[in-house]
């Protein structure tokens, strides 16, 4: 279950940036995006490498 979290927090963090750089609401989301499918490979291979720990 690291997955979900990490997307959300992946999201939450592309938007904050692109609201830090001044972005209208499409870069936000695109931020966002990039940021929750980056976070989300990241929380993948985390829970593949728990899973073969256990």
């Amino acid at each position: 279950m690291i997955l979900i979290p990490a997307i959300l927090i992946g999201a939450v963090l592309g938007w904050v940036r692109a609201a830090r750089r001044g972005g209208n609401r499409a870069d936000k989301m695109q931020y966002a995006l990039a940021h929750a499918i980056l976070f989300a490979i990241l929380g993948l291979f985390a829970t593949i490498l728990y899973h073969r720990m256990t």
